[in-house]
């Protein structure tokens, strides 16, 4: 097996998808590759949890946009008043949250967990703010709402405040509370709490 650069990552995403630690001479040899050859096309450890990790939380934002597409339409708001960027932000947070696999990695190898998903230079969180900046353009662009500061600087406190909610039980002992999250972002982006929504229930998993 000849696996490329990008066959890999998917592999290892599927390995901690699993729940299972991401070893580097277990997936060298179910790639049937050297660990040199391994390590000159994804990097090292971190720096291949960081695109597998990356790549699963590409694939829940994508699922979380779909899924407002396939119940609300082309509209910028819902039903029930949900700002569009809001209501998909909120949907990917909840499904982060439930995911197991990231769960496992986060119980087992917290401190490696923590620094590649938040590092401010490494393969995820600048790329998860790049995402969230899309979605608030998308509904600046629509007409949603007019921010009080510019698209990037919102996308990166919504970013910062969504993991310190997220992640919460590693870095501060404190159970996650997305409610909390979801109110807090909505003064955020809106500068209100806006009416009741309903509960952020995931549609599936990283």
């Amino acid at each position: 097996m000849n696996a490329r650069a990008d066959d890999l990552v998917r592999m290892a995403a599927r390995h901690v998808h699993r729940g299972e630690r991401l070893d580097l001479g277990t997936l060298a040899a179910e790639a049937g590759i050297s660990r040199a050859t391994l390590f000159r096309r994804v990097g090292n450890r971190e720096e291949l949890l960081g695109e597998a990790l990356w790549l699963l939380s590409d694939r829940t934002m994508r699922d979380a946009v779909r899924r407002w597409e396939k119940t609300e339409g082309p509209v910028v708001r819902g039903t029930t008043g949900e700002l569009r960027c809001l209501a998909v932000m909120g949907w990917y947070r909840a499904s982060v949250a439930e995911d197991a696999g990231l769960r496992t990695l986060l119980d087992t190898e917290p401190g490696v967990a923590i620094r590649v998903l938040t590092d401010p230079h490494g393969r995820v969180q600048p790329r998860v703010i790049a995402a969230h900046a899309e979605l608030l353009a998308r509904d600046v662009a629509d007409g949603g709402f007019t921010p009080v500061v510019d698209v990037d600087s919102l996308a990166f406190a919504l970013v910062r405040l969504g993991e310190s909610f997220l992640y919460s039980d590693v870095v501060a002992a404190r159970a996650p509370n997305l409610d909390a999250a979801a109110k807090l972002l909505r003064v955020l982006v809106e500068g209100t709490a806006g009416q009741r929504v309903p509960a952020l229930v995931p549609d599936q998993g990283l």
